[in-house]
This record gives structure tokens, sequence and C-alpha cells, in this order.
């Protein structure tokens, strides 16, 4: 390799896989965090990943490492772990000041905070951006046109550092400065897949999908509002864009969690068997539990979560189309047990 590697990819998945590829389509030099020696092993030898993305050939201009201090002396590192241990994987990188652009969609179990709040615990000094749009990681990792939010709590200094690093010809960012609204599209749109896989699941037709879809995305709004979140960010890539996107396709996990769910999967089975991580199972409950708490009424998020818990999908479609009748517009504020 010509000179050392200007930018990194914490989390060698398929969404971070493709985003390395991304990357590294001009010819740059970018390193690779994997969890799994193996992983490892194959990108630097073989230039595939076979476990998470064997779609891809990779460019020989990715290097792949399991070592975190190899990453001690970059300025920008895309962090792309599961959103659960993000803030555990951050503690283990060198403590220096860098552009961190989170790319993990989740909120943390237990504690109920965001990706953004837990990496400035774990990684003090960094400048927090979010990245997030619609984008199928097998599509990224193609060089197809994909356009995505770039959240910067830096503002416009940070953007102007970020953009020129992450843009490429097929690879679109636009400037926000709504970290949490970023976030919150993507989290939330992860648990929205898996209702749209249920009803997938349950053959309940493309009325109900859309259905869903739109009041699904009322429930991302409301939550947004209570948290602090800009209406305009979610109606845009990182909220309704994605939201679109992931619950239309097999391709998303968790929209095909939620299918197998409507065809009478069990969920403790189906997590167990499965390598890549459904986001939208972790987030539902603590999602849920969070809406509650904040007197936000989301009724398909609740859903979801009873599912999730062993609630027959049939009976909880049911009592959702059982609610009372009401204007589309109107608050559901204090309706939280329907």
């Amino acid at each position: 390799m010509s000179a050392a590697p200007a930018i990194g990819v914490i989390g060698a998945g398929s969404w971070g896989t493709a985003l390395a590829q991304m990357l590294s389509s001009d010819g740059r030099d970018v390193l690779l965090w994997a969890y799994e020696p193996e992983v490892v092993a194959a990108i630097n030898a073989e230039h595939r990943n076979p476990l998470y993305l064997p779609s891809a050939s990779l460019s020989p201009t990715i290097r792949a490492t399991c070592d975190l201090p190899d990453f001690a002396a970059l300025d920008t590192v895309l962090v792309v772990t599961p959103a659960q241990v993000l803030g555990k994987v951050l503690a283990g990188l060198a403590r220096s000041p860098r552009d961190l652009v989170l790319c993990s969609k989740g909120i943390e179990a237990g504690s109920g905070r965001l990706m953004n709040d837990a990496a400035r615990e774990a990684a003090p000094g960094s400048t927090i951006a979010v990245l997030s749009g619609p984008t199928f990681a097998h599509e990224v990792a193609a060089g197809l046109p994909t356009a995505v939010t770039l959240a910067c709590e830096g503002g416009r200094a940070q953007w102007e550092r970020l953009a020129p690093a992450i843009a490429r010809p097929a690879f679109r960012p636009y400037y926000s400065d709504d970290v949490t609204g970023a976030e919150i599209g993507g989290a939330v749109k992860n648990v929205l897949a898996i209702a749209c896989g249920v009803v997938d699941g349950l053959n309940l037709g493309q009325n109900a999908r859309a259905a869903l879809i739109a009041r699904g995305f009322s429930e991302m709004l409301r939550f947004g509002e209570a948290l602090g979140a800009e209406t305009e960010t979610l109606s845009g890539l990182c909220g309704l864009g994605d939201l679109v996107l992931t619950c239309s396709s097999t391709s998303s996990r968790n929209f095909s969690l939620g299918k197998a769910l409507g065809e009478g999967a069990l969920a403790a089975d189906l997590m167990a068997d499965r390598r890549t991580v459904a986001e939208g199972a972790h987030t539902a409950p603590v999602l849920a539990d969070l809406a509650q708490r904040r007197g936000v009424a989301m009724p398909i998020v609740a859903a979801v979560d009873a599912i999730l818990r062993g609630a027959d999908a049939r009976a909880v479609v049911a009592d959702l189309l059982a609610r009372p009748l009401r204007a589309e517009l109107e608050s559901d504020a204090g309706d939280l047990t329907a």
C-alpha cells in the first residue's frame, strides 16, 4: 500500500464491508476492523468477506485488522458495529480528537441511549456525525446510486471535512445538523420494517402494508418530536426514505425477520440462527418502553414488541385493527393501551 489509510471502518459486517468497498472505489486505502480473525484473513488474502458479504469482490486497497490500536492515527472513522456493542467497542479505541461517523441504527438496551450518547461517553474528544438513509449493503458495494443523510454535530465545519472524504460519484451525502433526528429515523424504521414483514408473512396484502408504513411514519414523527428531532429530518432520507426501502423488501433483515414471524416462526429460534443482526428486534422493547414513559403513543411498535415476546401475530394485528376510529391527523397522545 502506498500510504497509511486516511479513513477507517470499525465493523466488518455486511454494511461495514460495503462502506469500506465504497470508500475504496477511488483507489483510497481503507482500514477495516473485524471481530472475527477468519474475516480478517479472508479479506486480506482473498479480497472477499464470505461470512457477511459474499457477493462482493473487494478492493485490494482495503486492509483488515482485529486490532483497534491500528486506528489510533486516523482522523476519520466510520463506526458500523451492532448497536448494542458500539459503546464497548469504542472504549477500546485510542482517545484522541477525530471525526466519528456513526452508521449503526438502534437504541442501547438498558440505558435507552441513542448511539451518539453512547459514543460520546466512550470516545470523549471526538466529534460525532451520523450517517443514515436508505441503504442496502449489497447495492452500495456494487456501486449503485445511493443518497444518505450525514448529520454533523459539529455543523458546517465538520461537514466540510467529512463530505469530501465520504462522497463518491454513486454515493451522495446530504447535510444536516440534526443528529438526534437522523438516529431516530434509523432506529424506529427497523421496528416498523419488522411490522411490515409480519403483514407480508400473514398475507394481508399491499393495502395493509402501505397503511402500516404511513401510520408507522406518524409514530416516528411523534417520537422524534418528543426527543427534539426536526420533522424535516424525519421526512427525508434518514426517516421516510429509509422506512420505505426497508418496509418493502426481503433484502431487509428486519423485514425478513417479521415475515418469518408472520409465517409462524418463534422469535427466539430466529434470533438464535441469525449471524447478522436484525437490530429492530433489540430496539423494539426499549423503544416501546421509552414511548410509554414519555407518553408517546406507538401502537405499531408496541405490537411488534408483543410479537417478539411470543404473542400470536394474527391476534396482535386484530387488536390493532380494533382500535377506536379517529381522525387521521388526530393526536394519539394518552391512548397508550391500544
